[in-house]
């Protein structure tokens, strides 16, 4: 703080911006103890929450939404090491109902069974969404856990194939425009997760999820004003035109996805320390797995005559 210069010659500190005085008002108390609160409630990550009767029980009805309304082609399974903990990394689409999912966890729960472990990471607000939503299956019990460092380092400690979306929310709301743009805003997290558990990482490319809603923006102006960022680590606060809302902000309840066809492709594993040494660069090792991705990408979109089509 700067000292000032009074009127008789004594020195006295100087005034605080108004800013900085004043305390936080109603309202943001009012924010903050609600974002505590729904924080609160979230359970820690339980890997026995996972069920594999539970799974079983409902792999028809994903059969249902995979095979018959999104029209599903998931492809090199064979890619994904039989045995043994592996960091499956893939591209984010379609708001908070990641279809995706949904039928990558199909195809891996059928061609492994549903004794393998298989865990799934997701934003805390979407597992906390989805305790409110009867139309969605219960996440835990398929093995979803909040995503985090240690959650998923655990996950793999005890052996088990772990699915990341480096991408987040970040990827997951980007402009249908750009569906067929890899995008993980340059976070290399799962790098890092690799390294420390010295397992493979296997990219998983998917198409198709951007189209089961026009997105419109990511809203990262409007989730920086409305400090969401700061409450509850949302660095968009996403426009769309969904099923059944129209125009759709911050898709918090989801939507009903347009029945566009899902195509995923499960490319080699890369081991990172035969490949890049035992100390490998972070930049280099992220820009040769998300241009893998990206090259496979632009394919899958040659693929594509129509959107939602396929």
């Amino acid at each position: 703080m700067v000292a000032r210069a009074s009127s008789n010659g004594r020195v006295r500190p100087a005034r605080k911006e108004r800013a900085e005085e004043a305390e936080p008002g109603l309202a943001e108390r009012a924010l903050a103890s609600a974002s505590f609160e729904l924080r609160r409630r979230i359970p820690k990550a339980d890997l026995d929450e996972r069920d594999p009767d539970y799974i079983r029980d409902h792999l028809p009805s994903l059969w249902l939404l995979s095979s018959l309304y999104l029209r599903a082609d998931v492809r090199g399974l064979e890619n994904i090491p039989e045995t043994g903990p592996v960091l499956l990394v893939g591209n984010h689409s379609g708001g908070n109902m990641i279809v995706d999912t949904f039928v990558f966890t199909l195809a891996f729960e059928t061609h492994f069974g549903v004794e393998r472990p298989f865990y799934q990471l997701a934003h805390n607000l979407v597992l906390l969404l989805g305790q409110f939503m009867p139309w969605v299956p219960n996440l835990r019990k398929f093995g979803t856990v909040a995503a985090g460092h240690d959650n998923a380092q655990r996950a793999l400690d005890a052996g088990a194939a772990v699915l990341v979306y480096p991408g987040g929310d970040y990827e997951t709301h980007r402009p249908s425009w750009e569906s067929s743009k890899v995008d993980f805003g340059g976070r290399k997290g799962f790098i890092r997760l690799a390294l420390s558990s010295d397992v493979p990482i296997v990219p998983v490319v998917a198409i198709g999820g951007q189209e089961t809603a026009l997105f419109l923006s990511r809203g990262e102006g409007l989730a920086k004003l409305l400090r969401l960022d700061k409450m509850f680590r949302l660095k968009v606060l996403p426009i769309s035109l969904a099923l059944p809302w129209g125009l759709n902000v911050g898709d918090m309840l989801t939507h009903i996805p347009l029945p566009a066809k899902i195509t995923i492709d499960v490319l080699p594993p890369i081991n990172l320390r035969e490949q890049f040494g035992d100390s490998p660069d972070l930049d280099t090792v992220y820009e040769h797995v998300t241009g893998a991705m990206q090259e496979r990408l632009s394919a899958l979109a040659q693929e594509r005559r129509l959107p939602v089509l396929g």
